[in-house]
């Protein structure tokens, strides 16, 4: 495929697309200044140079990895700039979508089997988690990503696209750029279908096994406040982890099996997909856990102060 796909905005709505950008831009911002926030305390602060906090690092890298090359494309088409992406532009923006998709689920992962430890294995737990260790389940988590994605992306180098070149949301998705070949997809749908079985998969396996050794180990608390006490210090993760996959799963569902349904429908659920955890996950753990909220507290103050002082 040589030429541009177009990309399609909000259909319907094009008279307000100066106006629609308006709560996008609020939400990008929202998004890449509290991920910023989260990796600025971390990094700062000593008291967390710790497991969790590392892999909390990790969820903010994924979570902008995610949203922000969909950004200029956005962007282009709300601001009436440009409808038109090329197709190696649109390769390469797919690459770091579905990777990163990917990668924060394997983070996700990693954040699990950290709980599993903190609970299960309290007096273990800084000579199972490593730093080394940490780094590398981060490179592992990229790499494995990464590689599976290869094969889907170099098929889909060499097919040619002789249907509408309109997508269906304002950035490229790999299910929604197959629908446009008029060559035999079979390979990508099912080798598609297939990563989304094994990895997130895998991920949801293991995060769902961590969790019932985590209740098991609660359980023989003996404490009431011991019991909520660890159960709290799991509540964000779960949080997390619900916002992940119950976008991921709608959209999923929608491309498959809503295929005719109101094109407002899936700019809608992809939209929730690649918007929703970047904007909440930093919210959710500035709320939920207090070393976090006390670092954003001590930065703001520090920050007032500051500019009080000048």
């Amino acid at each position: 495929m040589t030429s541009g796909t177009i990309l399609p905005g909000i259909p319907g709505y094009e008279e307000f697309h100066h106006w629609i950008s308006i709560p996008f831009c609020l939400l990008y911002l929202v998004g890449i200044m509290g991920n910023c926030t989260i990796l600025h305390i971390v990094r700062t602060d000593p008291r967390l140079h710790q497991p969790m906090y590392y892999f909390l690092a990790m969820l903010s890298l994924t979570d902008m990895g995610m949203s922000m090359p969909t950004m200029i494309s956005l962007f282009r088409v709300l601001w009436s700039i440009s409808r038109e992406i090329q197709f190696s532009t649109c390769v390469v923006q797919m690459f770091f979508i579905h990777t990163f998709s990917f990668t924060e689920s394997s983070v996700l992962l990693a954040m699990a089997f950290d709980r599993y430890v903190a609970i299960c294995h309290p007096l273990r737990y800084a000579t199972i988690l490593t730093p080394r260790l940490i780094m590398k389940i981060g490179i592992a988590a990229l790499l494995r990503s990464a590689c599976a994605m290869i094969p889907l992306l170099a098929r889909l180098a060499f097919f040619p696209f002789c249907h509408s070149h309109i997508l269906s949301h304002s950035y490229c998705l790999h299910q929604d750029m197959i629908r446009l070949a008029c060559a035999d997809t079979l390979f990508n749908v099912i080798y598609g279908l297939l990563l989304v079985v094994v990895l997130w998969g895998m991920d949801s396996l293991g995060i769902f096994v961590s969790y019932v050794y985590i209740l098991h180990s609660i359980l023989k608390i003996a404490s009431r406040e011991g019991r909520l006490k660890a159960l709290n210090t799991c509540a964000s993760h779960i949080c997390v982890v619900l916002i992940l996959y119950v976008p991921m799963m709608g959209l999923s569902i929608v491309h498959r099996f809503a295929k005719h349904s109101s094109p407002l429908i899936h700019i809608f659920m992809a939209h929730i997909y690649l918007l929703v955890p970047p904007v909440l996950n930093p919210i959710i753990y500035s709320v939920k856990t207090k070393q976090i909220r006390q670092g954003v507290l001590y930065l703001l103050l520090r920050t007032k102060t500051g500019s009080t002082m000048s």
